[in-house]
């Protein structure tokens, strides 16, 4: 229940990606995260996102017909 309500915050006002910034940022800022650590967290979130939303792509324009290259 608290998980989808965060969820419906976060898709209304930021991005997700934005958001794992935030916090990684935070991280960095208040706590012991390194900067490497950071990078990390950006190059993973960023990559794994790319392929999801590609993936996703793919397959509306399969379903729709619009595959046919």
């Amino acid at each position: 229940m608290v998980r989808r309500n965060l969820d419906t915050l976060i898709n209304k006002w930021i991005s997700r990606k934005l958001f794992v910034f935030m916090v990684a940022t935070a991280l960095l800022a208040f706590s012991d995260l390194e900067s490497s650590d950071w990078a990390m967290i950006a190059i993973v979130y960023l990559g794994s996102q790319t392929v999801l939303d590609a993936v996703v792509e793919y397959n509306k324009s399969r379903y729709n017909g619009q595959g046919d290259i």
